[in-house]
């Protein structure tokens, strides 16, 4: 049997990353932390943890993490049901692009939240690299752009988020731009992205405009600011529909050639529990979605 100390260990040091917070947490030495990941790594025989800065998890510890959350998530559901918690709140981690935080999953979150009493930790990544968190094990679903299914995962459609490629009337007054922007004049002017994993804006690029080599680019990564950035007329860059349209209303921002955009469809991942709480937030996510995420 493997005792569930050496996994709370593990599983301390990744989400703490490291071994001083991961000992204040479970109210440990750093000495006795380390020596209860040994221990697990000597009973299995496979080295589970890269002891980096910070800490990663081997292969072979990713399948031991994703076995502890798992495992972890069941017994909460267990207890509750036996010994319903007086005022204790249990924690929920999902995986998430950042518009989608940012539009609308904290609204579709909310009646869970209250219904529930949790606590939510949300990972923000980049709509195609969602899947790697629940991979590792570090959340119980995602929302990702892959509808590739993950081994003991269910997968389920969410809709389709589309973007719109705006820029602000001074950026296009800046470079005497005409509604029908050139491939060889787009070649010259600042995008922005959200980081270096952002590929939205390559690929309205190329499909557009067939454009396939680095064009000037500013990277912000956050969605308030690379709004803000926007209207301030540094560069061009693609805004969800819930942000864009309210902005070419007002007429704050204008788009940079008309009646274009692209669709990324969103799937929401989550681990094949059977699970009351994990039922209750697909059912939400889905439904809320529908109504939102067209």
């Amino acid at each position: 049997m493997i005792d569930i100390r050496q996994l709370q260990a593990l599983a301390g040091v990744i989400d703490e990353q490291g071994f001083d917070k991961a000992a204040r947490k479970l109210g440990l030495t750093q000495s006795a932390v380390s020596q209860r990941i040994k221990q697990l790594e000597r009973q299995l025989g496979k080295i589970l943890l890269i002891r980096s800065t910070p800490p990663s998890l081997t292969h072979d510890g990713i399948i031991v993490m994703k076995y502890f959350r798992q495992m972890e998530h069941l017994q909460h559901e267990m207890l509750n049901h036996y010994q319903p918690p007086t005022g204790q709140r249990r924690t929920l981690a999902i995986g998430v692009n950042a518009d989608s935080l940012a539009t609308w999953l904290l609204d579709a979150l909310d009646p869970l939240i209250q219904s529930e009493q949790l606590l939510i930790d949300i990972r923000v990544d980049d709509q195609d690299r969602t899947h790697d968190l629940l991979l590792s094990g570090e959340v119980l679903g995602c929302v990702s752009s892959s509808n590739s299914p993950v081994n003991g995962c269910n997968c389920y459609s969410l809709g389709t988020m589309t973007y719109l490629c705006l820029i602000a009337p001074a950026f296009k007054q800046r470079h005497q731009m005409s509604d029908d922007v050139s491939a060889t004049q787009l070649q010259t002017l600042p995008c922005l992205e959200f980081n270096h994993e952002d590929g939205l804006e390559k690929r309205y690029l190329e499909h557009y405009f067939g454009i396939t080599t680095p064009v000037p680019t500013h990277r912000i990564p956050s969605v308030e600011s690379y709004l803000d950035f926007i209207r301030r007329g540094h560069a061009w860059g693609m805004i969800p529909a819930p942000q864009a349209y309210p902005a070419l209303e007002n007429g704050e921002l204008i788009e940079l050639k008309p009646g274009t955009s692209l669709q990324v469809p969103l799937f929401w991942h989550i681990w094949d529990l059977k699970s009351e709480l994990a039922r209750k937030l697909t059912e939400t996510l889905t439904r809320y979605a529908r109504h939102f995420v067209h």
